[in-house]
């Protein structure tokens, strides 16, 4: 992208079904940059939305000249939605921000502020998520501390989407075109000056939340098998110590025969046996295919989105 058309800051919202909310989010952002000075572009990533958020979004660039629509062809997800709003951006730093208001846009200001102390990424840490029940908690809490032990990238902890990234971090975003995108794993792992500001986090605004507990399961297997070969190891090595257990058992047997005689009795634990070892081959072939599909899918070397329209921001 030319020199010339570089500006200060660029927002990327990604939104699917946000029509309820995106007003207010838009109110409160521009109230934040308004009040700071920051100048810059808002990028609006409408993610196939099926409610009224397009529409929305088109009456508030009518009104506010800074704001660009980027409308993909369908709903690809949050990761990629993202990806297409870093990939329009034209800001010497770029904020990621979800439009539900449960991440502040009060925030940005002291983001910028460790930008300019010479930080390439500034993220969000939560000290406190309020809004969300006790076991989706746990289990996040969990997933952070599961990541730390397995994948040798730091991500740190508590920490979503919402964050500051610098010009030479989205360059180097942007060279990363795999298909399974964890981007909270892809913004650590391209290194770089990082550190973090911490808030505490608000319920949503309005609408419902796009994350049920399936899509959180799919999203989290997608962070480990994108930054780590640790489940096809541990399968290898729990395979082993069932053969290991396995022939310790057979040889008992054996011994048990020689010196005893037959012992015709033992169909349940003959079966039980064979019911484990099934389940373990079974898992283990899971694990397998869950890296397969991926090498699958990347092989095929697909675009990540397509755009229906892109709206550049007004030159009023």
């Amino acid at each position: 992208m030319a020199e010339q058309e570089r500006i200060g800051l660029s927002v990327v919202v990604p939104a699917f079904n946000e029509a309820y909310v995106i007003a207010d989010f838009h109110r409160r952002l521009t109230s934040v940059l308004d009040a700071s000075g920051i100048a810059g572009e808002i990028l609006y990533v409408n993610d196939g939305s099926r409610d009224d958020t397009l529409e929305i979004l088109k009456s508030i660039r009518n009104v506010d000249p800074r704001v660009a629509i980027i409308d993909l062809s369908r709903n690809f997800g949050k990761e990629v939605a993202m990806t297409a709003g870093l990939d329009h951006s034209r800001g010497d730093a770029v904020v990621v921000i979800d439009a539900d208001l449960q991440d502040p846009p009060e925030l940005i200001p002291r983001m910028i502020e460790k930008w300019r102390e010479g930080f390439d990424v500034v993220y969000a840490r939560r000290t406190l998520r309020r809004g969300e029940p006790w076991f989706k908690r746990q289990t996040a809490h969990f997933f952070y501390q599961l990541m730390e032990r397995i994948v040798s990238v730091a991500i740190p902890r508590d920490t979503g989407d919402y964050r500051l990234i610098s010009r030479r971090a989205v360059t180097a975003l942007g060279q990363l075109h795999e298909t399974h995108r964890f981007m909270k794993g892809l913004f650590s792992w391209i290194g770089f000056p990082q550190t973090c500001v911490e808030y505490e986090r608000d319920p949503r605004a309005a609408g419902k939340t796009k994350w049920n507990y399936w899509k959180l399961w799919n999203l989290a297997l997608e962070g480990i098998t994108s930054f780590t070969v640790s489940p096809l190891k541990i399968s290898t090595y729990f395979g082993l110590l069932v053969a290991l257990g396995a022939f310790l058992y057979g040889a008992y047997t054996i011994v048990k025969t020689i010196v005893f005689g037959a012992d015709l009795p033992g169909y349940p634990s003959l079966m039980v046996v064979i019911l484990f070892m099934g389940g373990v081959q079974l898992i283990a072939i899971g694990v397998i295919g869950e890296y397969l599909g991926r090498v699958f899918n990347e092989t095929k070397n697909r675009p990540l989105y397509f755009v229906t329209e892109f709206h550049p921001p007004r030159r009023d």
